[in-house]
């Protein structure tokens, strides 16, 4: 079952590729190298002067994370990063929200993870934390443009971007937890430990307008307005001398991190990994074997009225 390989593998079994393969690395290690011969599941474009901006493309997937779309993601913006015409870059989503999470249905069968994470327990956890938090590690600022669901590893993403502009309407949540631990468990830093814990207990989801007020997101706007108004800021911040804006926002960072955010998500991982051993875990798989994967995640959100049981629904992935 490919859900099953999250608990035996952390998602899924990783494919072993060919090194006769272009864009392959080494078999042995699992990795492959995404968006070094082009990309396929992202569209990047400069709508304005010194702006990079990475579109994900999987729209009839919700934008679900495979590991060809969050490699793709990532070396777009390694790029941009690396690229002296680029002062700013913003990460949206294609279709009818920014991403409905980590690809649960089948979606990594014969990739590779995109970059080496050390294997053993807790080895998922740790190697999508690595990857969002090394979009703070970048020099340039990033911004994330969220409308419509931003669940689970969506989440992680905008949680790893320097700021998070979101639809009034939007919605974050990380539905997972009705069944297991967060990857990424931000949620006590950004929305403050009361609303994070009832965020893990319960499942449900903030809208913008909450999000911002809660300071997880810098601001909201109606659907409508939100792309010209994430323009307008990221042109207001393409006006700045890159190598201060660099200082200004590794500022921001190490703030944070002498608070201890980047050890406490680090330490998270470890309590994400505990949880793929807990009978509950277990059961829930149990679920999808006899139900399948839409029928368990059914199961799970209708006694709560949200998500892909709400009557306007859009059936995210987690």
């Amino acid at each position: 079952n490919r859900v099953c390989g999250r608990c035996t593998n952390q998602f899924v079994r990783v494919i072993q590729m060919s090194t006769e393969n272009e864009g392959y690395s080494a078999a042995a290690s699992g990795i492959q190298r995404f968006g070094e011969q082009g990309y396929e599941v992202v569209i990047v474009d400069e709508p304005a002067e010194g702006i990079r901006r990475i579109t994900m493309n999987r729209p009839d997937k919700r934008n679900a994370l495979n590991h060809a779309l969050r490699g793709e993601v990532l070396h777009a913006l390694q790029q941009g990063d690396m690229d002296d015409a680029v002062k700013i870059q913003i990460v949206r989503g294609a279709g009818s929200c920014f991403s409905a999470g980590y690809d649960l249905g089948g979606g990594n069968e014969g990739m590779g993870y995109p970059f080496y994470t050390a294997g053993g327990d807790g080895q998922w956890p740790r190697h999508v934390t690595d990857g969002w938090m090394g979009i703070w590690d970048m020099a340039k600022p990033v911004i994330a443009q969220v409308h419509g669901f931003c669940l689970a590893g969506g989440s992680e993403l905008a949680t790893g971007c320097d700021l998070v502009y979101m639809a009034d309407d939007a919605q974050m949540g990380y539905p997972a937890v009705r069944f297991g631990v967060p990857d990424m468990q931000f949620h006590p830093w950004l929305v403050g430990m009361r609303k994070g814990m009832e965020m893990l207990l319960t499942g449900d989801s903030l809208s913008g307008l909450e999000c911002v007020e809660r300071g997880w997101a810098t601001d909201s706007f109606p659907l409508e307005e939100l792309e010209d108004k994430v323009l307008e800021i990221a042109q207001r911040i393409a006006q700045l001398p890159p190598d201060i804006v660099q200082l200004n926002k590794r500022a921001v960072h190490r703030q944070m991190e002498a608070m201890g955010l980047r050890q406490g998500i680090r330490a998270g991982t470890e309590l994400c990994s505990l949880g793929t051993h807990q009978p509950s875990f277990k059961e829930f798989l149990g679920k999808i074997e006899k139900k399948g994967l839409t029928g368990a995640l059914q199961q799970r959100d209708e006694k709560f009225g949200d998500y892909r049981t709400a009557k306007d629904g859009d059936a995210p992935q987690d």
